[in-house]
């Protein structure tokens, strides 16, 4: 039986969860999970209500903004925060969690996981942010690239 360990499971959430994303230069998904338990998703994209980039464009392609730079420079939220915002907004606790994201997260999640009480980051796909790395070893709060070579059962997360 070709069964997924948890972290497939979960990691191909995350990157189902990007297929919503709106964004115009990379499309991110995050699975906040506590206990082998999925508690929210999110996906970057323009705030509820707001046009989405694709009708009003992307400053950050206009201007040439470098990745990994100026992220006040966007309309859009994050899919780290926007997991980070349905929990509060439906009042679940991330406290000790894990969350699943499709990329190495921004400073600014990186900030925002550690203060809510996030535990462990496993991520897919690098993103460059050295001082999101610095913030996140100084934390304590434990990150790890996902091993997409361990798919079938008992590997890790199991």
């Amino acid at each position: 039986m070709d069964r997924p360990d948890n972290d497939t499971y979960f990691m191909r959430m995350a990157e189902l969860v990007a297929t919503r994303s709106t964004c115009l230069r990379r499309k991110v998904g995050a699975v906040v999970v506590k206990e082998k338990r999925v508690l929210t998703t999110g996906y970057n994209g323009a705030p509820k209500g707001l046009r989405h980039c694709a009708e009003v464009g992307c400053v950050r392609l206009e201007n040439h903004v470098e990745s990994g730079t100026r992220h006040e420079l966007c309309r859009g939220v994050h899919a780290e925060q926007n997991a980070v915002i349905q929990a509060a907004y439906f009042g679940v606790s991330i406290k000790d969690s894990t969350i699943y994201t499709t990329n190495f997260p921004c400073v600014m999640c990186a900030k925002i996981l550690v203060n809510a009480g996030v535990r462990e980051i496993v991520y897919k796909d690098e993103y460059v942010d050295e001082l999101s790395r610095k913030v996140l070893s100084e934390s304590g709060v434990a990150v790890r690239r996902f091993d997409s070579g361990a798919r079938a059962g008992g590997a890790a997360g199991e």
